[in-house]
C-alpha cells in the first residue's frame, strides 16, 4: 500500500483548519456582503504607506531577495531594542516554530511542553518532527498554567511554549511570572513566548519579554506582522533569541523563505507609526465595546489583552455561529481548540463591531 511509505505518525495527522473565507460564505449562503471577524486580522487592512511601497517594488519580483533578510532584521532590531544578530525573520512565525523544533529538539528523545486548548501549530510541528508533545491542563477559568508547565518538564525537555496574550482566550501572563518560569527550567530547555498579540496589551512593558532577553539566556520571543501590521497575506514573522541559537537557525533554514515583497512591506510597516497608532485606537475601543456589550446580551466573557474576545453564549455556540454565518458575519467557533461552548470574535472597524453585536442580539432574542 502507498501509505506504508509514509511515517506512522503522519497517517493520523489532522491538518490545520483555517477560518472560512468571505468568498466561501458568500457562495454558500448567497450573500452580497460579509463581515469577517474570525481570523484576528487587522480591522484597518494594510497601511496605505505599505501598499505604496509594494506597488513600487513589484518590478523587482524577478530578483531573489537577499538571504536572511538583513535589512528587515536591522529594522526589527531597531524597533524592538535588540541586536540584529538576535533576530531571525521567517515566512510567518510558523516557520520559526518549525525551525526551533528541528534545530533544538532531538527526534525520539526530547519533548516539548505546552498547555491544552492552545495554538495547534505547536503540537503539529512537534509530531511532524518526531518529538513528544506534552500537554498540561489549564488552570481554572482557562488561566495560563505556568506552575503546571514547570512541573511537566524533565531533563529531556527541549522547548516550553507559552502564548501570551493567549489564543483563543486573550489572557496574558505578566513578564515577571514568565521570568520565574524561565528560571526554573532545566539546563538546555528553552522558554518560547509567542507574543503574536503583544501589541494589544496594556501596559505592554508589564507583559512583553522583549526587554528581558538580554539578561535571560533561555528565552525566545516570537512576533508576527499578521496582526497589528496588517500583513497576514504576506506571511511574515520573526523570532528574537540568543545569538548562538539565531546563528544555528540561519544555518539550518532553506534560503529565501521571506519573499522580497514581504521584506519591503515589513520595513515600511515598522516605520508607519500613524497606521500602527490608528490600529491600536480602533482595537482598544472595539475591545472595550465587546467586553461591555456581550455580558449585557447574556454571554459569559473572558478578559482580553488581545485584538479579540472569547465568549460563551447562552445558547449552543455552534448554532449561534451558524446563525451568524447565515446573516453574513463570520466568527470562530472554538470547537477546533477543544472549547465547543465558546466563540472567538476579533475586533473589526467600529461599524463592523456594531453589526456583529446587533446581529448577535437579534439571534439571541429570536
Amino acid at each position: 500500500m502507498p501509505s506504508q511509505r509514509v511515517r506512522p505518525e503522519i497517517l493520523t495527522f489532522t491538518p490545520y483548519v483555517p477560518g472560512l473565507t468571505i468568498e466561501e460564505i458568500k457562495e454558500r449562503y448567497g450573500l452580497s456582503t460579509v463581515i469577517k471577524l474570525a481570523s484576528n486580522e487587522n480591522p484597518l487592512g494594510a497601511s496605505p504607506v505599505v501598499q505604496q511601497v509594494l506597488a513600487r517594488s513589484l518590478g523587482q519580483v524577478f530578483r531573489y531577495p537577499q538571504n536572511h533578510s538583513p535589512r528587515l532584521c536591522q529594522a526589527i532590531a531597531k524597533s524592538m531594542g535588540v541586536r540584529a544578530e538576535q533576530v531571525v525573520a521567517g515566512n510567518g512565525s510558523d516557520e520559526i516554530i518549525d525551525l526551533l523544533m528541528r534545530v533544538v529538539a532531538k527526534p525520539g528523545q526530547d519533548n516539548v511542553v505546552c498547555y491544552e486548548h492552545s495554538f495547534s501549530m505547536y503540537a503539529m510541528m512537534a509530531r511532524l518532527c518526531g518529538v513528544e508533545y506534552r500537554e498540561v491542563p489549564r488552570g481554572g477559568d482557562f488561566r495560563l498554567p505556568l506552575e503546571s508547565l514547570a512541573e511537566a518538564v524533565d531533563h529531556n525537555t527541549a522547548l516550553v511554549f507559552v502564548t501570551s496574550p493567549d489564543n483563543p482566550t486573550g489572557l496574558a501572563a505578566k513578564a515577571e511570572e514568565l521570568m520565574v518560569l524561565s528560571g526554573v527550567l532545566p539546563e538546555g530547555a528553552l522558554l518560547v513566548v509567542d507574543e503574536a498579540y503583544m501589541d494589544f496589551t496594556w501596559p505592554p512593558e508589564e507583559y512583553s519579554m522583549m526587554n528581558t532577553l538580554s539578561e535571560l539566556g533561555n528565552v525566545v520571543v516570537l512576533r508576527t506582522f499578521s496582526k497589528a501590521y496588517g500583513l497576514a497575506g504576506l506571511r511574515l514573522g520573526y523570532g528574537v533569541m540568543p545569538e548562538w541559537l539565531a546563528d544555528h537557525l540561519r544555518r539550518a533554514r532553506p534560503p529565501f523563505t521571506v519573499n522580497l515583497l514581504a521584506e519591503e512591506a515589513g520595513i515600511a510597516a515598522l516605520e508607519d507609526d500613524s497606521f500602527y497608532s490608528a490600529t491600536l485606537e480602533v482595537v482598544f475601543a472595539g475591545r472595550e465595546r465587546l467586553l461591555k456589550r456581550l455580558p449585557e446580551l447574556g454571554c459569559r466573557v473572558w478578559p482580553s489583552q488581545a485584538n479579540f474576545v472569547m465568549f460563551s453564549p447562552p445558547y449552543p455556540a455552534g448554532q449561534v455561529c451558524e446563525e451568524l454565518l447565515k446573516r453574513g458575519v463570520i466568527v470562530r467557533h472554538l470547537k477546533s481548540f477543544g472549547l465547543s461552548d465558546n466563540i472567538r470574535v476579533n475586533v473589526g472597524t467600529g461599524p463592523e463591531t456594531e453589526v456583529f453585536l446587533k446581529t448577535l442580539e437579534e439571534i439571541l432574542h429570536a
